[in-house]
């Protein structure tokens, strides 16, 4: 078997962190029998540097011509200077979304129990959490219209916030699938006492409940959902809510797991998916060899079991990096007192290790 898989670094750490799991994933191939043929492309500053633009044509008629697309991060102090238009998060993420029609975001957020010391929150307040966020990618805020104008007394803005009964009951539906698989129940996440987009939303997911009768559905207000998750993540199994929201409640469940570098993620929709860290660029550490690669490595094994149903080799993953963790090893975001700090290259090829050996 054999699979192209397209390899975007991006900007800020993602060229550390990027070639910790394309070593992993040669272990798994040599491992299982399967050829992965790893083809790099420019994406996001650096490909502005180069070409002038976040999102080359070259560049996404490489990840269309692949089985899944490999991100590393774009975005950094040097280009935020462009208009908002031109900027890497808004050229390249999102262009890339909508060209390869992902429209479903996936961000599994699971303590390690090696872990448990590095969440900030009270340990049985937080152990055993294993939750999943799906977010809608392709709507609301971030893809409506959006002006800007002066006015007589300065200026005015605006950002639309629009979705279609087809766009939520697509999302949705596979809210449903996801938590049928897992512990059947689902948390749709709106604003339905203030925004009309909710009420449609909340209308949508009632009346996609009747054919799931074996789901159990709970509505929550976004902003007693981010207390919730706070205060007790263990009740939740799959959350489902809007653009925005997910953006800023998956970021908030990074907390769960201890660190931001540990939170992987899968964009799914079209026939190529995006697997990529949820955690950014992060500048102020790049070149560094401090960056947490576990995030990338997990999204790695994401991969492996959605794009190319590898089930057991995403597992090993997965143990390799439980393995690695419970022998001690932390990168600088999630050390502490007792525990051996290493480097973003050394926690890559501890975890390889443990795959080849697993």
């Amino acid at each position: 078997m054999r699979y192209k898989i397209a390899v975007l670094p991006g900007d800020g750490i993602g060229p550390e962190i990027i070639p910790q799991a394309v070593k992993v994933l040669k272990t798994v191939g040599k491992k299982y029998g399967v050829q992965f043929e790893f083809k790099e492309g420019l994406v996001g500053g650096a490909a502005i540097d180069v070409y002038g633009t976040a999102l080359p044509e070259e560049t996404l008629k490489l990840c269309e011509e692949s089985q899944a697309v490999l991100l590393g991060a774009v975005g950094g102090p040097k280009w935020d200077s462009l208009p908002p238009a031109q900027r890497p998060e808004t050229a390249a993420l999102l262009a890339l979304r909508k060209g390869l029609g992902l429209y479903a975001n996936i961000r599994p957020a699971y303590l390690f129990s090696a872990l448990v010391d590095s969440c900030p929150l009270k340990k049985e307040v937080v152990e055993g959490t294993d939750l999943l966020i799906l977010r809608e990618l392709t709507g609301g805020l971030y893809f409506g219209e959006k002006k800007r104008q002066r006015t007589d007394t300065g200026e005015v803005a605006w950002d639309t916030l629009i979705y279609t009964s087809e766009e939520i009951e697509r999302i949705l539906r596979l809210g449903f699938e996801l938590a049928r698989a897992r512990r059947k129940k689902l948390t749709s996440v709106d604003k339905a006492n203030v925004l009309i987009t909710s009420r449609l939303w909340r209308e949508t997911a009632e009346r996609l409940a009747q054919e799931y009768p074996d789901v159990e559905l709970e509505h929550m207000y976004v902003d007693n959902c981010a207390m919730q998750l706070i205060r007790n993540p263990r009740q939740f199994d799959v959350l489902v809510m809007e653009n925005t929201f997910g953006d800023i409640l998956s970021d908030l469940a990074s907390v769960l797991s201890g660190s931001i570098g540990m939170l992987p993620s899968a964009s799914i929709g079209g026939q190529t998916a995006l697997y990529e860290p949820i955690h950014g660029s992060a500048p102020d550490i790049a070149g560094q060899n401090k960056a947490n690669p576990l995030a990338t490595i997990l999204s790695a094994a994401m991969m492996l079991r959605i794009s190319f149903k590898m089930e057991q080799a995403a597992r090993d993953i997965e143990n390799a990096v439980n393995k690695v963790l419970e022998q001690g090893y932390r990168t600088a975001d999630i050390f502490r007192e007792g525990t051996t700090l290493v480097g973003t290259e050394e926690m890559g090829e501890l975890v390889r290790q443990a795959v080849e050996e697993g």
